[in-house]
């Protein structure tokens, strides 16, 4: 028999061999982007929640305090007259001039917020509405040194008050100024897809006389002066005008909605691996099976050429130009299989169990059963 054919005839018991061309199992794209981004975002939510965690559990622990002389006494038997974590409420009062506002001269405050933003509206090609879009165009914080008077008039100096979470400051003014339109703007609009709205302009304020809750340092200076300051362990600074059970409850809340994002996007990385474990398990049940097909076929032709019947391989071999019995899809090898029940003979085995669903090429029904093809 000529070298050739030969080796053709090895070829083909390679490709026999490995039925679904690879072994492999290989992840999806989208997959992967689902499992690593949920797993990921889980992984920030839980960091985020076990700082809020932290946070909310630093002040249930932090000691409360009334602002007046026992507090002096009890920093002075404090080691190095400092408590690092302590809660105080006092009254707001500026520590010299006090800063009046630019639209209500009768309102006094220590701290000022003017912002001004720019409103638009933008056209969404894919939900085709406008949608309002928001742009800061300018912000300018004005602060003076206040201090936290307690009930005997004790006061405490609030240190670097911009540095604290939670300041909240009163709307002393907004208005928003819209803009009137021409025609020709009204044209540009709609060529641009934008629409500018108007323009905010909105004054908050810390009022002289507000109840502000302060959580930090406090610290009793050389010259006897009580000191709020941001705590030197890296405990978070508050300055809230609510008071410490809403500012505690807030907190408490922001924790549960973390622990819950990252509850939520754990289970739903759980859910990826899961589907992608299924998916493996059905993967190589199949393979198994057409594993199980291959060995029985095998073993069902070598028992027919015992018993002395010729295969279809050998008519080929005598008469390679010969290609009216070439299998219908990959055109190289006869075709050695009867699928059952229809009964059409129009593959090789190899193609067979490459074939993506278990239909016959020819009539599309379901195949049950599949023997190999000899002839005499």
């Amino acid at each position: 028999m000529p070298t050739s054919l030969l080796v053709n005839r090895s070829d083909r018991r390679a490709v026999t061999a490995d039925p679904e061309g690879m072994d492999g199992f290989a992840v999806k794209v989208s997959e992967a982007v689902c499992l690593g981004a949920s797993f990921a975002l889980s992984g920030i939510c839980y960091y985020l929640y076990r700082k809020s965690r932290t946070t909310v559990n630093t002040l249930n622990d932090a000691p409360h305090f009334n602002i007046d002389k026992k507090l002096t006494d009890v920093l002075k038997v404090t080691p190095g007259v400092c408590l690092q974590y302590a809660v105080v409420e006092g009254a707001v009062q500026p520590v010299g001039e006090s800063l009046n506002s630019h639209f209500q001269k009768e309102t006094a405050g220590v701290l000022q917020k003017f912002s001004l933003r720019e409103h638009r509206l933008v056209w969404n090609g894919f939900s085709r509405t406008w949608t309002d879009s928001e742009r800061l165009l300018h912000q300018r914080v004005n602060s003076v040194p206040f201090m936290l008077v307690g009930s005997d008039e004790t006061t405490i100096k609030v240190m670097c008050p911009l540095q604290a979470d939670g300041v909240q400051m009163e709307i002393t003014h907004e208005k928003f100024h819209q803009v009137n339109y021409g025609l020709g703007d009204i044209v540009g609009q709609f060529l641009s897809g934008e629409k500018l709205k108007g323009q905010l302009e909105t004054e908050e304020m810390l009022k002289v006389g507000t109840i502000l809750t302060g959580v930090g340092e406090l610290v009793l200076d050389t010259d006897g002066t009580l000191k709020l300051q941001p705590p030197s362990n890296g405990s978070k600074y508050f300055l809230s005008i609510t008071d410490f059970d809403t500012l505690r409850g807030e907190l408490e809340g922001t924790a549960v909605t973390w622990k819950v994002f990252a509850i939520v996007f754990a289970l739903a990385g759980a859910a990826a691996l899961l589907w992608v474990g299924r998916r493996y398990y059905k993967h190589r049940k199949l393979h198994s099976q057409r594993e199980k097909e291959r060995r029985e076929f095998e073993r069902l032709q070598a028992e027919r050429m015992r018993n002395g019947a010729g295969g279809l391989e050998d008519g080929l071999d005598d008469d390679e130009d010969n290609i009216e019995n070439a299998c219908l899809i990959c055109l190289s090898q006869p075709r050695n299989c009867i699928l059952l029940d229809c009964g059409h003979i129009c593959c090789c085995h190899s193609c067979y169990q490459a074939l993506p669903q278990h239909l016959c090429p020819i009539c599309r029904q379901p195949i049950s059963r599949v023997l190999p093809l000899y002839h005499a």
